[in-house]
């Protein structure tokens, strides 16, 4: 199974005042850490750019699997950017594993679970879970990311989320790393003192 990853990392960082792109995390960076999950399991893996990009790319651990990309329209949020990412994938792609650059702490198992659910079902959405919250990666399939494609690009992802709700996936795992979304410094230092 042709099974790609996006890492959206094009945002402004404004709520966090430095780029969380490269912000340190185990000896890395968010962005490196995540790159080196993905660029293990999934092949190719898209890296979606925007605020300060060229400072960001520079400091990207290349991969042969890795491309990088600029969505020069990443004001307009996060789904333009997640187009982005799609448009940038081959043909032949079936589904593609998605996550936020904020996002660091997601366990490595978490990620095998999400792949290997992917393999032994064709729900269109695999989404983790924890005690009944949604968090990330996401798995969307083929058919979804083209829904992705076809949404205004300052739109919400959610109407597509919700058009393939009844045949979603939802993976229940016990990683709070799912639902750390590291916006704030605050949120950094309780990252930083586990």
């Amino acid at each position: 199974m042709k099974l790609a990853g996006i890492i959206l990392a094009a945002g402004a960082s404004s709520r966090m005042g430095r780029d969380k792109a490269l912000l340190s995390y185990q000896g890395s960076t968010f962005l490196n850490h995540i790159v080196f999950q993905f660029v293990s399991r999934l092949d190719p893996v898209v890296v979606v750019l925007g605020h300060h990009a060229e400072q960001i790319r520079a400091a990207i651990e290349p991969s042969p699997q890795l491309c990088v990309v600029v969505n020069d329209q990443y004001k307009l949020g996060m789904l333009s950017s997640l187009q982005e990412g799609i448009r940038a994938l081959p043909d032949g792609i079936e589904a593609a594993m998605f996550t936020l650059v904020d996002h660091p702490a997601v366990e490595a198992s978490t990620l095998d679970r999400l792949i290997s659910e992917r393999q032994r079902t064709d729900a269109p959405l695999l989404i983790p879970r924890l005690g009944g919250r949604r968090g990330h990666p996401v798995i969307a399939s083929r058919v979804v990311l083209d829904d992705m494609l076809r949404l205004p690009s300052d739109s919400s992802p959610k109407s597509v989320v919700r058009k393939h709700r009844e045949r979603t996936l939802y993976v229940e795992v016990e990683d709070a790393g799912v639902l750390k979304d590291i916006d704030r410094p605050s949120d950094y230092a309780a990252l930083e003192s586990h």
